[in-house]
């Protein structure tokens, strides 16, 4: 009978910090959900010429926790190019972290190349503060001369996607609308980690007329037209 007792009190002790447990788990989510809902992120293309900067502001929520790390996922058209030195070097002089997907050629016309996804990482070690701003350099490729009276055409650089982690969010459940996607943890890329991932609410397109940032890129010995970047503005 004894033992009976004591198996039984055992048990719902167990019972009890398994329930505390995924309480506090959903406790933790929900506030991961909220702070990635009431955080912003714009984007500006500055510079003029061939060579341009991408800069990212990120605000995120004033109540955020110190340990939720943050990540900026680029998906960049085959239009232009960054190049892994230049930011190997600007990597080691900021706060931030940066990892390619795949290999850049830096000498390859666009017609000839893929797009490609870099991970930024804007706080790698230690605290979070609630204001980001990260600046990537960028380059125009070549582009083939057009054959219908066009002299320009558009490459549309998109915001870079938000994503937020931390370690008392897991696994991560009922985030919906966001989704969550695997990416590497940190920029060792030594393993993955699920990340929420912020929905974008609104994409506004800004022309060439607006925006400012076209120019010339030179396409061979005899022919010349304007690329257009036009990047896409996020608010949520």
């Amino acid at each position: 009978m004894y033992f009976v007792l004591v198996s039984v009190l055992a048990c719902l002790a167990s019972c009890h910090c398994f329930i505390e447990r995924d309480e506090k788990n959903e406790n933790h989510c929900g506030l991961l959900q909220h702070w990635i809902e009431s955080s912003l992120v714009s984007m500006e293309i500055i510079k003029k010429g061939f060579h341009r900067e991408v800069e990212t502001t990120v605000e995120l929520s004033p109540d955020v926790h110190s340990g939720v790390r943050v990540l900026l996922l680029h998906r960049w058209p085959r239009g232009v190019y960054v190049d892994p030195y230049q930011l190997a070097s600007l990597s080691d002089l900021s706060d931030w972290k940066i990892i390619l997907d795949s290999t850049i050629d830096l000498e390859g016309p666009a017609h000839k190349t893929t797009g490609f996804v870099t991970f930024v990482y804007p706080t790698p070690d230690g605290p979070t503060p609630t204001l980001l701003k990260v600046t990537i350099p960028i380059h125009g490729r070549y582009h083939e001369p057009s054959f219908v009276a066009e002299t320009f055409t558009s490459v549309e650089i998109e915001p870079p996607e938000l994503l937020l982690w931390t370690e008392k969010c897991i696994p991560l459940n009922n985030v919906e609308p966001h989704e969550v996607m695997e990416a590497p943890c940190t920029h060792h890329n030594s393993s993955s980690c699920q990340w929420v991932k912020q929905q974008h609410q609104q994409k506004v397109k800004l022309y060439s007329s607006y925006s400012g940032v076209d120019y010339r890129v030179p396409l061979d010995a005899s022919s010349q037209f304007t690329v257009i970047f036009s990047p896409y503005f996020c608010s949520a």
